[in-house]
This record gives structure tokens, sequence and C-alpha cells, in this order.
């Protein structure tokens, strides 16, 4: 887990700010997780086997005895919160929620054991078209972002359950002649989720992989037919895509349509922001069938793409000196009537005391464009001192009532 310095805070937010504008243009609605569930619900819903049960939660007994769990993802405690709250029967829904979500992994670049996403579920819409609508608005905000020529889209369809189950069966009697060689995990897997090891990173099982059955060649018509579909549409928006028959998905609960935006520029941690269709999901938790897609977008992996590019907007626009003990109480009057003024502009005030040019010095180095000096003479006067601090301009007096139209003007045609 890690700390975030200001800079990386905001720059954190900006990605929030714009991708939660999106999410609304979208008709999307935000809603709370808690960040405790109940460690069943993953364990049910994500699947036992899958690395996320097995090996990364944080789990722990309350004072109760009850096992409960640091959310792990969005998407299982979303569907509840909707299954729970009667927001489902007879209903569409567009819900996104974010936060800090937790998992016991190898710290290192882009994958801490703290890490923040935002995800985005739709209850109640089984066609094609909501998963396009959902890749489109993807693809709005890497726009917005300014990552559109960094981050590619990958799709792929794991079927109904049936074609799920034949493609695993099929895969299984594939890798069987070459199971001695598969990575220690790989063989694992062989008995509890054979489809994982598609995702292995293992150079051999790589290799092992390139000839093994594609899931394309066990999809049902049905199936089939909802993937042409989705490609249909994507290609008629020109959104660019390639299909990866070995995207699987690190989570049981997902059937037909699954997706991947990955980024070539950060190494291992390829994937930004992953999704998929998930129609049995609302039904193990006790609730009618009913269809459900969804995504969720690594807020720490897209910071890591924008920091080169991200400018940030810390500095000061004025910044207020004082010089005596009358001057400094006046300081913090004036600082308020400026806030009041200047709608959107920062407003820092030099507490302490000090010398006036130290001061100035801390006035420049926060990029302020004005500096308010008031000292005995100002007090005396009713007026204040004005120094342009990336202009070279004289310094002017100005009656202190004077200063909110000033600075209004001052900025307006600046």
């Amino acid at each position: 887990m890690r700390d975030l310095v200001p800079a990386q805070k905001e720059m954190f937010r900006h990605i929030e700010d714009l991708v939660r504008s999106i999410l609304s243009a979208y008709g999307y609605r935000e809603v709370g997780l808690p960040a405790l569930e109940m460690t069943q619900l993953f364990a049910r819903l994500v699947g036992e086997s899958t690395d996320i049960v097995e090996k990364e939660m944080y789990s722990f007994q309350d004072k109760n005895g009850e096992s409960l769990t640091l959310r792990p993802e969005g998407t299982a405690g979303c569907a509840r919160l909707a299954q729970d709250n009667g927001l489902i029967f007879n209903q569409t829904q567009r819900l996104w929620y974010s936060g800090a979500m937790f998992r016991y992994d190898r710290p290192q670049k882009g994958r801490y054991r703290q890490f923040e996403q935002i995800g985005a579920e739709c209850f109640g819409m089984e066609g094609p078209d909501i998963e396009a609508e959902l890749l489109l608005m993807n693809w709005r905000m890497w726009k917005a972002l300014g990552l559109e020529g960094h981050i590619r889209l990958e799709i792929n369809s794991l079927g109904d359950g049936k074609d799920k189950q034949k493609y695993q069966n099929a895969l299984v009697v594939y890798l069987a002649d070459f199971k001695q060689e598969l990575d220690e995990d790989s063989q694992r897997r062989m008995e509890t989720n054979p489809l994982r090891i598609l995702d292995s990173k293992h150079q051999r099982t790589r290799e092992i992989l390139d000839a093994a059955p594609q899931m394309t060649d066990f999809l049902g018509n049905a199936s089939e037919q909802h993937f042409a579909q989705l490609c249909e549409m994507l290609d008629s928006h020109a959104l660019p895509y390639v299909v990866n028959p070995q995207i699987v998905r690190g989570l049981d609960y997902y059937n037909r349509t699954v997706f991947e935006w990955v980024t070539s520029d950060l190494g291992a941690q390829a994937a930004v922001c992953s999704g998929g269709r998930y129609d049995g999901l609302v039904e193990q938790l006790g609730g009618r069938p009913t269809p459900g897609v969804g995504f969720a977008l690594g807020v720490d992996r897209l910071g890591l793409l924008l920091e080169a590019s991200f400018t940030s907007s810390d500095a000061a626009d004025v910044f207020v000196v004082s010089m005596g003990e009358a001057a400094r109480l006046q300081a913090l009057v004036i600082a308020e009537e400026l806030r009041d003024a200047l709608v959107n502009k920062k407003v820092t005030v030099h507490c302490g005391g000090g010398k006036l040019k130290a001061q100035l010095k801390k006035a420049d180095a926060s990029g302020a464009k004005l500096a308010i000096i008031l000292g005995e003479e100002e007090i005396a006067s009713s007026t204040v001192s004005i120094k342009t601090l990336r202009e070279s301009q004289a310094q002017i007096a100005l009656a202190r009532e004077k200063l909110g139209d000033y600075c209004t003007r001052y900025f307006h045609t600046g």
C-alpha cells in the first residue's frame, strides 16, 4: 500500500472528475459500496478457485466470529447492493462507484495492495448494444484524458455456460500432454480452474498455449451471433479492436463478452481497464435471472500513463504578505474578501511572520501572479501595495476597497 502525495492525489482527482462527467453524460448514477463485505460474497461470486479468493483477499474474523473481507473488486458488491435495495426487479440500471480495493499481491509498479478503481455496472440489458455503449464510453474517456494513442481494445467471447465447459474440457485434454512443462501455477489450475492458464505469463506455458484450441471455435449459435453483432457495432463506429481468444478474465462470473483495454507503456501491468458480461451473477445472489455487464478501470495505472504530461495546478494566484501584528490580522481579512471576489482563484496568505524579502520570495515560488503587501504604512492609510510577480510592472498602491475590483479585472483580462 502506498501514500499519495499532493501532486499524485491531484492527478487522481483529475482522472476521476473527467470519468465522472462522462459517466453522468451516459446516464450512470453513483452508488457507494462498503469497504467490508461478508467473505462468502466473494468466495461464491468471484470463485473459490480464483487467485483473488485463494491468495489475494484480506479476510479476518470480527468480534462476532464472522468472516469479513476488504473488497478486492466492486462488481460483486454492486450486484449485492442492487439486489438488496430493490434496484433490479423489472428495471434497468446504469450504476457506477469509485474507491479503494485491496488485494494481497506482490507490490510492483502499477500493482499495489491498495489501489483505486472506478467501476460501472449495467443490469437488465442483454443485448450487445449495451456492451458497445460501454466500450464507446471507455473510448471517450481515453480521448478526454489524451490517452487514446496509448491504449488499445482487446475483446473475446467466453460463450454461455455449456460453450465454456466444452472449451474447458478440450483445453484440459490438449494441455494434459504438456502438463510437466507447464509452470507450477498452471499445473495446479489444471485441476481447479483450467481457463486461468490462459493468463499465464510463463514463457514455456505461453509457447504451449499458442497451439491450444481457441474459445471462438466452441461458441454456440447464440453466443456467436451475439459476439458478431458486437463487432459489427464497434466497426460501425470505427472503434479499433483486436479479437484476443486468450482473454478469460480472472473472475468466474463472466460469460459471453469479455474485454481488456491494454497498453504497452507499463511493462507487465498492461491492462488499465477490464470488464465483461456476467448474466448469472444476480441469480447466484438469490435474485431473478438478470443480465449484467460492466467494467472497472485502474486509476493508479491511468495515473502512471499521465505522469509525463500532467501539469499540476497547485500554484497560487494571489499571495498576501504582511509586516507587523496589525497587518497580519488584516491579511486574513483581505484574503477572505478576495476569495469572495475571485471565484475559482487560489489565494494564499503567508502565516508566521518573517522579513518582507523572504515572504516575497515565497510568494514568487508559489507561482502566484500577484503579491498583496500589507505593512504599517498600508494599515495607516487603508491601502494595499500590489506587486506583479510574472510581469515587469511597477509596484502600485491602491485603496483597499478597490482591491477586489482590481484583481477581478486583472484576472479577467489576463
